[in-house]
């Protein structure tokens, strides 16, 4: 998986991504006045320039900006002109077994929550679907799982963690852009400082947006003039439904569906890169868990192989709206638990069937150890970070293939040893 894009989130997740974007502890208090001061002079002299540049006025910056020193509780952070510390938690749940993830108490807290507020915005649902072409259930599943259907406390300053973030984070360069584009959203009157609630991330209101994706994604719905993603519950979900619309949303499309593959198709014939029509699939043999025929709405149209775990848990075939999802959150896990919930707030459904196989625990950097490996070898492992992404996988089973093992396609302890 790996990465973040135009938003961070999930509130469900806080404690987990806190334990593993800690990487370093703040420097001894003599130390931190000195990096205030350096704070401070970064906050007059660059980020000013930079507002300035685009569009921030002197009365706007200065306002913004007056009282807001660095919070030192957030995570991630590194102080000026030191490296970050190899203690980073490397043991996710990805290179052990996802099923921790698809937690059946909380999707069943979800799900059923998610029912009530189906019948109680069903007008107002119908509407989103209706102008941007997403299902209710999807939506319904995003605000869930973002923020517990706005139920989550969202307590921070948002400019004071995005400052902080953009000056002494892992990430500086992400982090300046969004300090940039909250600084334009109180220019232009969209939000002011002290209603600017972010998560820890940096991320706002309820659909969990970073400053930029406001800018490009958040609508007004409600029609008072604002687009309020922190109270309004019209504006949230339409503005959810626009971001995925404007991601390529394919409206009358399904996300996917849980399948069985034959010992004749191969786990490395993952990939959107790899789509074919779904006829073609069940022609190779691939069937749904469930029984049933594969929609003939679905049949001309192009979707692709997902193994998440190898062969180690449930297969699926996926439809582009299925990375459409992933643009929310950049994680193949993240999609299928959102596609789950929506559709078990529709239908009813059950957990997915085949169930999620115990996977041996494996670091990440024992992960890019082989992603290098495969590299050498003449694999596209899709970039060597330590993350097993569908490339990664695909690498792994074309790589056992050739060399006479079973296909598995997920990094495992046993691969480990042989691929260093």
């Amino acid at each position: 998986m790996g990465g973040i894009g135009l938003r961070i989130g999930g509130y469900l997740l806080v404690s987990f991504m806190l334990a593993l974007l800690s990487i370093t502890s703040p420097a001894h208090a003599a130390s931190k006045a000195s990096v205030e001061k350096q704070f401070q002079r970064w906050v007059s002299q660059t980020l000013w320039k930079d507002a300035k540049a685009n569009g921030v006025s002197s009365k706007t910056f200065k306002k913004t900006m007056s009282g807001i020193k660095i919070n030192w509780k957030l995570p991630d952070l590194v102080m000026p002109g030191s490296k970050p510390k190899s203690t980073r938690v490397q043991q996710q749940a990805e290179f052990r077994s996802p099923a921790p993830y698809f937690s059946e108490k909380r999707i069943r807290s979800l799900v059923a929550s998610g029912r009530k507020l189906a019948t109680r915005h069903k007008k107002l649902l119908s509407r989103i679907e209706k102008k941007y072409g997403v299902p209710g259930r999807i939506i319904l599943a995003i605000w869930g799982r973002e923020s517990g259907f706005g139920r989550a406390k969202i307590p921070h300053n948002a400019i004071q963690v995005l400052a902080t973030k953009a000056f002494m984070s892992t990430r500086k360069p992400l982090f300046h852009k969004e300090i940039l584009a909250a600084l334009v959203m109180i220019e232009k009157g969209y939000v002011t400082r002290a209603s600017m609630k972010s998560s820890w991330a940096g991320a706002l209101g309820q659909p969990q947006f970073l400053p930029s994706s406001f800018l490009e994604y958040a609508v007004d719905f409600d029609g008072d003039g604002k687009r309020n993603i922190w109270t309004s519950v019209p504006d949230t979900l339409a503005s959810i439904a626009n971001y995925l619309n404007k991601y390529g949303w394919q409206r009358g499309r399904d996300w996917g569906f849980e399948a069985k593959i034959p010992a004749s198709v191969s786990c490395a014939l993952e990939g959107p890169d790899q789509m074919r029509a779904v006829s073609a699939w069940a022609q190779s043999g691939v069937t749904r868990f469930s029984g049933k025929a594969f929609p003939k709405s679905e049949l001309k149209r192009k979707a692709a192989l997902l193994v998440p775990a190898g062969l180690s848990g449930p297969v699926f075939i996926a439809t582009p709206n299925f990375y459409v999802i992933k643009s929310y959150n950049n994680s193949d896990l993240y999609a299928l638990f959102i596609g789950n919930v929506a559709d078990r707030i529709a239908y009813g459904n059950k957990p997915f069937r085949a169930g999620w196989k115990k996977i041996s625990g494996l670091k990440r950097g024992q992960v890019m150890t082989m992603q290098k490996r495969l590299i050498k070898l003449g694999h596209d492992v899709g970039g060597a970070d330590g993350l097993a992404g569908f490339k990664t996988r695909r690498a792994i089973g074309i790589w056992q293939s050739k060399n006479k093992r079973k296909p598995t396609c997920f990094p495992s302890s046993g691969l480990a040893k042989v691929l260093r």
